[in-house]
């Protein structure tokens, strides 16, 4: 409830750290105050509250549903003989649902004075920095107003809280609503709790302005020996006028509301099981809670990384839309052939169409292109970088939304088992992967459905930091690698020499090696021009604008092969003999214990890796039948600098490396990776290509095995 509905702008109650929450708790959420009368005595009885906990014998259990999706809260008065529990379930139509049930577990009937509901009810719009911020000036704000028709509480600002001298009007609201009890008293606020201690009768409250806003219910219950009493109360956020008044009807017209909402949270529990499943996310075993535990884990890897929509089914009505925000020029280039598709197509369709296509640029966009939902960034509040938000839905017409977004490591990593469900998608991921990496052979910070982007400098953002994470392009392309070679064995081949990939165009600009070597904690500068450059070019073609750009200004294509050179040698450039790869763009290796504490250093990891990939390319170019591919001429030169210090100083195999020798090795591998790199940052690529003989190449490979 405080993470939200799709964001933390979107939240019923404040988007705010757990230990907050925790603090908060007499004032936020859930409150349930309770007059027993029992034997002419008046008790005050508080479930869950640690201000009456010590004065009875208690019980309390949470319980939660095997797929996760609903909570109960129950508290036993072993004193009372009395049984509260709260349930909260979600609903796609209504919004979160609780329902409460409070049970007579003694031997005579109860008379109860109850006073139930939820507090600190955040309006509709007011974002999470809003309330972190100026929650006080919030609270001026805030608008509580019952229908007293329905009982139906709506909680909106006065106005939409700017400091500009304009009207900024308020058009939508947080709604709660309420079932199940009889003569009820509706409260917007927690003003009258005391008055409920003290047993006094309470007002009803029908609009209530600069106070946190509440919905309680308040009536009096008998309740008969062994029996229960059930209501719910409905909370729904951002709605609209016309949304207002369709949920009054139901209310006042339709005597199974009650049934109604209770099939629609139904329908999420079904819906959020197909998620699973198709995810291969069901196992049965004798292990019941190792059945609970996959389902959810499979959850939590759908959630980062995504889940195919409908199998191999694509819709014409996302894929139009994705090829125009990808590239005007592409887009109406093809008009035609998007035009024709039918409205439903299967992938299998897709490939004929770009495969008899000579845009490669339409190519490398539908096989780009995954139709993945339900994904969204890991996030919480103490990490400001991973702000998430799950787009499921329009909130214009209620439209589906298929998106994903994920830090660089996430969403990789969640793709390696997620292609185990749906292995023809596998071309997507690793031409995704690639795509997004830069001529340097790292990758920016985050992927989404609409390209890549990367961390800014941001001098008064203590969090803001710019760099290069070193190990990630190894280690999760290669499972893709080795995925696509088990499952379609010489796939990869048909890509070696053929040019529908490109460079992710970052603005970084990695220090040479001398500047390194004197400071390598401070090794990457951020290039505003270019970054103003890609923005704008962004602006004129699409998301297409963030790729590098040859010569003729056209974007720069290249093979498979190139792709990966370029990622092996950037790592090869970094490798100090005896010792590992230098991790020296300000990043850490990838494990979180190193992300914390070191944040540089010579990893180990992306060594062992590195040598893997190099098995797994030593076997696939044994397949292969062609003789040579063509490779940019930059790159050309910087594989040639690598290899041929390899050859000069491989004499050294035999023994020990001095740290002399060992010096010798890395300055003339760094050097050859800072000219490469340089020569791109002040000229661009030139048209210029190389041949290079795959036997040659597999030279290279053995002699860096060694």
């Amino acid at each position: 409830m405080s993470a939200g509905r799709k964001n933390s702008d979107s939240a019923l109650f404040p988007y705010y750290t757990d230990d907050k929450i925790t603090e908060s708790e007499e004032v936020t959420g859930s409150k349930t105050l309770l007059l027993v009368s029992k034997s002419d005595k008046t008790f005050l009885w508080e479930p869950f509250s640690r201000k009456l906990s010590s004065i009875y014998k208690l019980t309390r259990n949470l319980y939660k549903n095997s797929i996760g999706n609903k909570i109960i809260f129950e508290e036993i008065n072993h004193d009372l003989e009395l049984k509260f529990s709260y349930q909260w379930n979600l609903s796609d139509k209504y919004g979160f649902v609780r329902k409460s049930n409070i049970t007579n577990n003694g031997s005579s009937d109860v008379e109860l004075g109850l006073l139930d509901g939820i507090q600190n009810i955040v309006p509709s719009g007011v974002n999470e920095e809003l309330q972190n911020r100026s929650s006080n000036l919030v609270d001026a704000y805030k608008k509580c107003e019952l229908e007293t028709d329905t009982g139906l509480g709506v909680y909106s600002l006065s106005a939409i809280i700017v400091d500009k001298a304009e009207p900024s009007e308020a058009l939508k609201a947080n709604t709660v609503w309420s079932y199940g009890l009889e003569n009820t008293k509706y409260l917007l606020s927690s003003l009258q709790i005391e008055n409920f201690r003290r047993g006094e009768e309470l007002i009803q409250e029908e609009d209530i302005r600069a106070e946190k806003g509440a919905y309680f219910l308040n009536t009096t219950l008998k309740l008969p020996k062994n029996k229960s009493k059930n209501w719910f109360i409905v909370a729904n956020l951002n709605q609209t006028a016309s949304d207002l008044v369709y949920i009054k009807e139901i209310i006042k017209k339709n005597s199974s509301v009650a049934e109604h909402v209770e099939n629609d949270i139904q329908s999420g529990s079904k819906n959020l099981i197909e998620i699973a499943g198709s995810c291969d996310g069901i196992q049965m075993s004798f292990d019941k809670l190792r059945n609970i535990s996959h389902f959810s884990n499979t959850i939590f890897n759908v959630m980062r990384g995504g889940i195919i929509d409908n199998n191999y089914q694509i819709e014409k009505s996302d894929f139009i839309p994705y090829i125009a925000k990808a590239n005007k020029k592409v887009y109406n280039d093809n008009v035609n052939t998007l035009n024709t598709l039918p409205i439903l197509f299967s992938l299998e369709n897709l490939k004929l169409h770009y495969l008899n296509n000579d845009d490669t640029d339409f190519e490398r966009l539908c096989l780009e292109y995954l139709p993945l939902k339900f994904s969204r960034r890991h996030g919480d509040p103490s990490r400001p970088w991973n702000k998430f938000s799950i787009n499921t839905k329009s909130e214009y017409d209620g439209s589906k939304i298929l998106d994903y977004q994920g830090n660089w490591r996430d969403i990789f990593q969640n793709w390696e088992s997620l292609a185990h469900s749906y292995p023809e998608f596998i071309d997507g991921m690793i031409h995704k992967f690639l795509n997004a990496t830069t001529f340097e052979g790292y990758n920016p910070y985050r992927v989404t459905k609409d390209g890549f982007d990367w961390e800014t400098v941001e001098p008064d953002n203590p969090w803001a930091y710019i760099g290069y994470w070193g190990d990630h392009q190894i280690i999760y392309l290669l499972k893709f690698l080795e995925f696509i070679e088990d499952y379609y064995p010489s796939r990869l081949l048909n890509y070696f020499s053929k040019n529908v990939f490109v460079y992710a165009n970052v603005p970084y600009k990695i220090k040479s090696y001398e500047e390194i070597l004197v400071d390598s904690k401070n090794t990457i500068d951020f290039d505003h021009e270019n970054e103003k450059k890609i923005q704008d070019n962004r602006k004129e073609i699409g998301v297409d604008g963030a790729l590098l750009k040859d010569p003729g200004n056209n974007i720069y294509k290249v093979n498979f092969i190139e792709k990966i050179l370029a990622t092996v040698l950037s790592k090869l450039s970094n490798f100090i003999p005896e010792g590992g790869i230098w991790m020296n763009t300000q990043r850490p290796e990838w494990n979180d214990a190193n992300n914390a504490l070191v944040g540089n250093g010579v990893s180990m990891v992306t060594l062992y890796y590195l040598r893997r990939f190099l098995n797994f390319f030593d076997k696939t170019l044994n397949k292969s039948k062609i003789d040579k591919v063509s490779i940019s001429l930059e790159l050309f030169n910087f594989y040639n600098e690598i290899h041929t210090a390899f050859q000069d100083n491989k004499h050294l195999l035999s023994k020990d490396i001095s740290d002399i020798d060992r010096k010798v090795i890395l300055d003339l591998l760094g050097n050859a990776g800072s000219i490469y790199r340089n020569n791109i940052y002040n000229d661009g690529f030139s048209l210029g290509k190389q041949n290079l003989s795959i036997e040659e190449l597999k030279s290279f490979i053995k002699i860096s095995l060694a």
